[in-house]
This record gives C-alpha cells, sequence and structure tokens, in this order.
C-alpha cells in the first residue's frame, strides 16, 4: 500500500505563525493544477505497483481551489493509480470555505475526510494568529460538514497561545470535544523564523510562554481527551478508536507516498525528494518536462534515524523484531543499549516486543527521542 500527497500552496492570506510554503497566485490557478496532472502521471511508477490506500490534499488551503481544478486532479490520480476501494481521501479546509454550498459540490468528488484548522476558539487569539474565520464559523462549519453527510472530520488545535492560560485552553478543548469530531491533533505554537509572530515576539510585542506553561497545556490536553475517551496515538493526535488518520500514519510506519505539487515530499524507503518551493519554477519545469526537484539518498544510519523519530512518537511504537530484520546488530545493539538507560528513568517502556514512550516518558519525548539517535 501506499499513499498520494498532493500540495495546493494557494492561500488567501497567509497566517503569522505559518513557515510552510504558500502562494496567494490564484491568478495561475488552472497552470498550476495542469502541472500537478501531469507529475502525476509522470511519476505513476514511483511506488512501484503498489496500491494506493490514501490521498491527501494539503496546503496552503485546498478549499480555496476551484471545484474543475479539484475534480481534474482527483480524475488524474484514479484513472493514473489503482485507488483502493476503502481508499482514505483528506482535504484540509479553512472553516470560512466550507459553507452549504461548496460541501454540496465536495461530495461529488472522492473525498470522505475533512481536517480543518481551527487552531482555536478564542476570537482574539484568531486574529492574532491571523486566521479569516472566527469561533463561531468554526463551529458552523463542523455542522455544516455533519449535515452535509461527513463523518470522518478532524480538527487542528494549536496551544501555548502567547497570553492564553489554562483556564482559556480549557475553554478551547471543552469547545473541541462539545464538536464531537473524530479526530483532533493539537500542535505546540512555534516561532519560527521569518513568521509575522516571530517578528512580533522579537520585537516585545507578545511574551512566549514558559517551558512550565507549555507542559501544563500539554497535560491538560492527554488529560481531558483521555476523559473524552479519545486515543492517544501520536504524540500530537487523538482520534476515537478507529478514527486514525491512516494518511499521517504512513509517514511514521515506512510507508512509501507520492508528493505531488509545489514543495510536495515523497518517500520510497531507501530515499527522499522534493519538489522545488516556488509555484512558478515548479510549472515551468513540469511542462518543460524536467521536473525541478532535489533528492536525498539514505543511509542506513539516516533510515534508522527516521524510524525512531517517527515510530517512537506513535502509541504502538517501534516493533523490535522488525526492527532486526531492517537494521544491522550494530544499530540495534545501539538502540536497546539506549533504550535501557532511559527503561530505567521511566520514559521508554518495553511490552509485546515494542519499545514505547510511557507517560512520563511523552512530557520529554524530544529528549528521549535524542538519546536513540545514532550519532557516529
Amino acid at each position: 500500500m501506499a499513499g498520494i500527497y498532493v500540495h495546493i500552496p494557494f492561500c488567501k492570506q497567509r497566517c503569522r505563525y505559518c513557515a510552510f510554503y504558500s502562494s496567494t497566485l490564484y491568478n495561475i490557478e488552472k497552470e498550476y493544477a495542469n502541472a500537478v496532472c501531469k507529475e502525476i502521471a509522470m511519476r505513476k511508477n514511483y511506488a512501484g505497483n503498489e496500491d494506493i490506500n490514501t490521498i491527501y490534499f494539503g496546503g496552503g488551503t485546498p478549499s480555496t481551489l476551484s471545484f474543475e481544478s479539484l475534480q481534474k486532479i482527483c480524475d488524474t490520480i484514479y484513472a493514473t493509480h489503482n485507488v483502493c476501494k476503502n481508499a482514505e481521501v483528506t482535504i484540509e479546509c479553512n472553516p470560512d470555505d466550507l459553507t452549504p454550498e461548496f460541501l454540496d459540490r465536495l461530495k461529488k468528488l472522492p473525498f470522505n475526510r475533512i481536517s480543518m484548522g481551527i487552531q482555536s476558539f478564542d476570537d482574539t487569539q484568531l486574529k492574532r494568529l491571523g486566521r479569516r474565520h472566527n469561533a463561531e464559523k468554526a463551529r458552523q462549519a463542523v455542522q455544516n460538514a455533519r449535515i452535509a453527510g461527513y463523518d470522518n472530520i478532524s480538527i487542528d488545535l494549536m496551544f501555548a497561545l502567547p497570553g492564553s492560560t489554562a483556564e482559556s485552553w480549557q475553554q478551547d478543548l471543552e469547545s473541541a470535544i462539545a464538536l464531537k469530531p473524530d479526530h483532533l491533533s493539537a500542535y505546540n505554537l512555534m516561532y519560527e523564523e521569518g513568521t509575522a509572530l516571530y517578528k512580533a515576539l522579537m520585537q516585545g510585542e507578545l511574551t512566549e510562554l514558559s517551558e512550565e506553561e507549555n507542559l501544563e497545556q500539554f497535560g491538560m490536553l492527554i488529560e481531558k481527551m483521555k476523559n473524552a475517551e479519545y486515543r492517544h496515538y501520536e504524540i500530537s493526535n487523538f482520534a476515537i478508536p478507529g478514527r486514525e488518520s491512516r494518511h499521517n500514519s504512513s509517514y511514521w510506519n515506512d510507508t512509501t507516498y507520492i508528493g505531488c505539487g509545489a514543495a510536495a515530499h515523497s518517500y520510497n524507503g531507501i530515499s527522499r525528494e522534493w519538489n522545488i518551493a516556488n509555484v512558478k519554477e515548479y510549472i515551468k519545469g513540469i511542462e518543460n518536462g524536467n521536473r525541478a526537484y532535489e533528492i536525498e539518498h539514505l543511509s542506513e544510519e539516516e533510515r534508522y534515524n527516521d524510524t525512531i523519530l517517527t515510530r517512537l512518537r506513535t502509541a504502538d511504537g517501534i516493533p523490535l523484531e522488525w526492527m532486526k530484520e531492517k537494521f544491522s546488530s550494530k544499530l540495534n545493539d545501539y538502540m536497546q543499549k539506549a533504550a535501557s538507560r532511559q527503561i530505567s528513568y521511566g520514559n521508554l517502556k518495553e511490552e509485546n516486543d515494542r519499545l514505547s514512550l510511557t507517560e512520563k516518558g511523552i512530557f520529554i519525548s524530544d529528549a528521549v527521542i535524542r538519546e536513540l539517535i545514532y550519532i557516529d
């Protein structure tokens, strides 16, 4: 099984925290969609003969793309690849875009999962983050999607926002849980260099929360979601059992995925590829039959480190027998030695031939993972 990721870089406005590649050049949207379709066909053999189990339209803001462009890309994927009948097909949407009219058209396409970036239910925070929706529109978007027949809805939240408190974060969590999403992703706000929010931080216009406040909000997240009977299946992700994101899980489980579009990444088990992060240059390369991309061939040590970085973030952890088959005894011995120390500290546990983080270890996951990373 393999996955396909389609990057739609267009945004009506740039969020103040976002460091991902995006563009406001909607005047070349059709050219871009045509280029994506050509790339899909051009790279149809990248995953070999594997069936496509997940499709993910990310961005940017895919919900701002015209229906005609969305349909053309979907049609090309299904014409080029053998897509499983029960494939998970996700589209990221801004709550502003999820009107009954938009959803009625969207139902004509293969999408069966909607992921919406709500981020907060505090209108002051939403304005500070540069989001185009408000809390009421976010609630209405979820309701509209349910009425339209979508039974697999994911929402994104951000914690440790500037000026936030334990009380305001609790209100955000309670607002999210009240909507009964099938899946929730919650991310710690990062002040990425080059973003408007980073500039505001450097100029003293806002204050970053302390590490203690960050950990407090993360702990509240885990407790609240557990009490609401969501499975904490990855450090930042929670789901009603059975609604875990199959596409995101492919990134953590060494599954091949094809990334199409400007700035999209691909992985086939032995190398990574990434397209140029420039819409015009991307289109030009595809039209000339000379895709503008870079490639990195992975050594065994790099593949081992990728496995540690990704699988140890998940509740299922690292399957030890699989590691023995996948990597040399040198790397397995290195992992076991480092893991033994973390087990003695209570940060890792070994159960059912799997190595995974304990509840204590989740709070210092970055430090635990660093201990297992191989450094020559």
